[in-house]
C-alpha cells in the first residue's frame, strides 16, 4: 500500500530516525537497531545494547527537555511484527517508556508501522499495554476502485477498470514493483495480460496471494485458512455454508474466521434484512482470485499452461469473481459519488434477502439503503438494488425489486420514497430504458460507476 514510502517521506521531511526491522533473531535485530540509532545520532561506533530495555530507554532519552532538541523527535519504526515477534515484551517496554518520560514533558513521537493486520491492531486491543497510549491508528488502505483506475490510467475504459480491480484491487504496488508497469492496452488485451502475469509462474503475483496469507502472525495450519477461504470464493458464504465445505463442524471453524476477519483479509456483513443473518466476503480482490482461479488449476499453471487455464475460466471468473466483486462496487458507489442520487439522508447501506411468503420464494437485494426506526419512527428503505455483471438486465429484473418493496411494506418497513436501480455491467433492455424514463428508477452502467457518464434520473 505504499506504508514504508509514506512513513520514510515524513521522517525524512521531520528529520527523525527510521528503522526497519527485518526477520531474524533477537540478538540481531537488536544489533541492527543499536548500528542504525549510532548513524543517527553521528556515533563512531555502534551502540551494544545488552537488551531492548536499555535501547527504548536510550531512544527516548534523545528525546528528554535536557537533550537539547527544540522540536518534537519523530521516530518511525517499521515491521514491527517483526520485533514482536521476537521480543514479545516490547510494547510493554514502551508503554512504560511512555508512563515514565511523559512526566518530564518528552518529546517522543513515536510511529510503528507493520504490514500484519493481527499484530497491529491487537497493539490497541483489549488488555494490551499500548491501549489508551495511542493518539493515532491509521489503517494505509488500497485505492477505491475510481482512484485504482486512475493509477492504472484505464478510466476511459470501464470494462477494463472493472476487470483489473476484480484481479488486482486497488495495491498500487502491483502495478509497478510487481509487473513493472505492465498495463493492458485496452480490453482485447486483458486476457493476454492476465495470462502473462498473474497467471505466469515467472510473475511476482504469481505467489502474492500465498505470502498475504503467510505473512500474517496468527496464522499458522495455512492449509486450513485457504480451505475458508476457497469455500467463500466458490460462492459458501455463510459460517454453516464453510463449515460443510471444508468438512468441519461449525463451532470448529470459529478461530480460523475470527483470525481472518482481524487480518482484514475477510468480512462479516450483515444481512440488512434479516437480524442474526450475515454473510462473509475476501476482500483481497488478489487472494479471492486465487482461490476461485488459480488454486484449482494449480499444477497446471506451474507447468506453464496459463492460456489454457484461462480460457476454461471464463465462467468462474465470471460468477465467482467478477460478480460478487461488481456488487461489492455497486455498494460502494451509493456510498460515494451515488450518494447525491438519493433524496433522503443516507442510511445504512448493504445487502441482504427479503422472504417472499406468498411466493415462498427469497429475493436477493444485493444494493439496499436503509433507515432503521427510532423512537416512534418506522425503518424506512430508500433504495433497492439488483447488480448484474455478465446479464443484460430486463422487466423482470425490475419485477422482482418491485416486489420485494411490495413484501417489505407489507411488514411495516415504510417504502414511501423508496426508489429501485439496477446496476448492470452488461446494458438493459430497451424495454427497461423506456420504463426508467417515466421515474423513479435508475439505471447504473460503467459509465455511470466510473464517472464518465451521470445517471439519467435522480431519486425523489
Amino acid at each position: 500500500m505504499g506504508k514504508t514510502y509514506l512513513l520514510r517521506a515524513l521522517v525524512e521531511q521531520c528529520g527523525g530516525f527510521y528503522f526497519g526491522a527485518t526477520a531474524g533473531t533477537e540478538a540481531e535485530s537488536l544489533r541492527q537497531f543499536g548500528a542504525a540509532l549510532a548513524e543517527y545520532t553521528g556515533s563512531p561506533v555502534a551502540f551494544g545494547f545488552g537488551n531492548w530495555d536499555d535501547a527504548i530507554s536510550y531512544l527516548f532519552g534523545l528525546a528528554s527537555p535536557g537533550a537539547g532538541t527544540e522540536r518534537p523527535l519523530l521516530v518511525g519504526i517499521d515491521e514491527f511484527p517483526y520485533l514482536v515477534k521476537v521480543a514479545p515484551e516490547l510494547p510493554s517496554l514502551i508503554q512504560r517508556a511512555i508512563d515514565r518520560y511523559q512526566v518530564e514533558e518528552n518529546r517522543m513521537r513515536l510511529l510503528l508501522c507493520g504490514s500484519a493486520m493481527s499484530v497491529m491492531g491487537g497493539l490497541l486491543a483489549s488488555t494490551a499495554p499500548l491501549r489508551g497510549r495511542a493518539q493515532l491508528e491509521l489503517v494505509a488502505r488500497p485505492f477505491g476502485y475510481r482512484a485504482a483506475a486512475d493509477f492504472w490510467g484505464v478510466t476511459e475504459v470501464p470494462g477494463l477498470a472493472a476487470r483489473l480491480h476484480a484481479v488486482v484491487g486497488g495495491t498500487p504496488a502491483y502495478r509497478r514493483q510487481f509487473l513493472a508497469d505492465d498495463v493492458p492496452r485496452g480490453l482485447e488485451d486483458f486476457d493476454e495480460w492476465v495470462c502473462r502475469t498473474v497467471l505466469s509462474p515467472y510473475s511476482p503475483l504469481f505467489r502474492e496471494a500465498r505470502y498475504l496469507l503467510a505473512e500474517e502472525a496468527d496464522i499458522r495450519d495455512t492449509a486450513l485458512y485457504h480451505s475458508v477461504l476457497a469455500a467463500v470464493a466458490q460462492g459458501n458464504t455463510t459460517r454453516g455454508g464453510i463449515a460443510g465445505y471444508i468438512g468441519r463442524k461449525s463451532v470448529d471453524i470459529s478461530h480460523p474466521l475470527n483470525v481472518l476477519e482481524n487480518s482484514h483479509l475477510l468480512v462479516r456483513e450483515a444481512d440488512i434484512f434479516r437480524a442474526g443473518k450475515s454473510q462473509y466476503r475476501i476482500t483481497e480482490p488478489l487472494i479471492n482470485f486465487y482461490e476461485a482461479v488459480m488454486r484449482p488449476a494449480w499444477t497446471r499453471l506451474e507447468s506453464g499452461q496459463a492460456a489454457e487455464v484461462w480460457a476454461q475460466s471464463t465462467e468462474r471468473f465470471a460468477a465467482q469473481v467478477a460478480g460478487p466483486h461488481f456488487e461489492a462496487v455497486c455498494r460502494d458507489y451509493v456510498l460515494g459519488p451515488g450518494r447525491s442520487l438519493l433524496g433522503t439522508s443516507l442510511g445504512a447501506v448493504g445487502s441482504g434477502v427479503v422472504t417472499d411468503p406468498k411466493a415462498r420464494r427469497q429475493i436477493e437485494i444485493d444494493v439496499a439503503v436503509v433507515e432503521p426506526g427510532s423512537g416512534g419512527a418506522k425503518p424506512s428503505v430508500a433504495l433497492l438494488g439488483e447488480a448484474k455483471w455478465g446479464t443484460v438486465m430486463g422487466l423482470n429484473h425490475l419485477e422482482r425489486l418491485a416486489r420485494a418493496r411490495d413484501v417489505l411494506a407489507a411488514r411495516g418497513v415504510d417504502t414511501t420514497r423508496c426508489g429501485l436501480a439496477c446496476f448492470s455491467a452488461a446494458g438493459f433492455s430497451d424495454a427497461l430504458r423506456a420504463e426508467a424514463d417515466r421515474g423513479g428508477i435508475l439505471l447504473i452502467g460503467l459509465d455511470e460507476l466510473y464517472g464518465r457518464a451521470l445517471p439519467a434520473a435522480v431519486l425523489p
